[in-house]
């Protein structure tokens, strides 16, 4: 691995780094107010709605994830099997969020007017979108193998699963505004950021294994495919929402993120056969855990 003028810092500056910058720019947020006055939006206009969203989607979805991928550099300087850790503590976190995005797609499908017809269209979104991204992960991981860069092929694939679950993270926060709950909604504001700086690192643990990093251009594309989504959710809250819809999507992006731990999986089975190590099963537990206590207990519990 060629190493970057970054990667020449201190250990220490690499990892708290990325603390500093999300301390900065939660303080920026209190001072500046960018959201203004939330409760004023039950009564806003359609295109008032869509603006403050794609604002929303800025400071919930993609600037935390981008801040999280600030770890990149810092992982670079972690040998293969450290790497692996990360990579297990990965899947993880894309195994709860898989379970979280489960229990509301069930949650919508029973709330829907006709249950079977969402459940239906669930089932079939899922399987759809597993065979769909096996399919993309085969002719994205092949190309990726041809320039030395297998993790970065993952690393899109890891991004358009979490991209699918900010999908709900929108349909959530929109659907709170427009039924007039501001207070939910800046709790769940405050929530998804946090929750989206965890989930930086996940993007691009991937590619810190590979010989040369990419391009900045491809860390901005990861940024957005993995954030960007909360705008659309929002939009989707605001315009047609529906049970149905918010369970067939929660679908395709549950189909998504399985094939995405699978991919996890191989990725480590290409530098060594042996996964199931205790080192990476700790990984992937305290992924799980980790992400657990953060989405159950802090911000179900202490935020809520």
């Amino acid at each position: 691995m060629r190493e970057s003028p970054y990667e020449q810092l201190p250990r220490s500056v690499l990892f708290l780094g990325p603390f500093i910058v999300l301390g900065a720019a939660i303080a920026l947020l209190a001072i500046t107010s960018p959201l203004g006055d939330l409760e004023a939006i039950e009564t806003a206009t359609t295109g008032e709605v869509l603006g403050t969203m794609v604002l929303i989607g800025l400071i919930v979805g993609i600037i935390p994830v981008v801040i999280g991928m600030l770890w990149f550099p810092f992982m670079r300087t972690l040998d293969h099997s450290k790497l692996h850790i990360v990579l297990a503590l990965s899947a993880g976190v894309l195994a709860f969020v898989g379970v979280e995005m489960t229990e509301e797609a069930i949650e919508y499908a029973a709330a829907a007017p006709s249950p079977s017809l969402a459940a239906g269209l669930a089932i079939v979104g899922f399987i759809g979108t597993l065979l769909l991204m096996v399919g993309v992960s085969r002719w994205s991981l092949a190309r990726a193998q041809q320039s030395g860069n297998r993790g970065l092929g993952v690393a899109y694939l890891v991004a358009l699963g979490l991209g699918l679950h900010s999908l709900g993270e929108g349909i959530a926060i929109g659907s709170s505004l427009l039924l007039g709950e501001a207070a939910l909604a800046t709790l769940l504001i405050v929530g998804f950021i946090l929750d989206n700086v965890t989930e930086g690192p996940t993007v691009v643990a991937a590619v810190a294994r590979d010989a040369e990093a990419p391009p900045l251009l491809h860390f901005a594309a990861l940024g957005v495919i993995a954030g960007g989504p909360v705008v659309l959710g929002g939009w989707i809250a605001a315009v047609a929402f529906s049970p149905v819809m918010a369970a067939a999507l929660l679908a395709v992006g549950i189909g998504a993120i399985a094939q995405v731990i699978w991919q996890v999986v191989d990725l480590i089975k290409f530098d060594t056969p042996q996964v199931l190590t205790r080192a990476n099963m700790s990984g992937f537990v305290g992924g799980f855990v980790f992400m657990f206590l953060l989405d159950e207990v802090f911000i179900d519990m202490i935020l809520l």
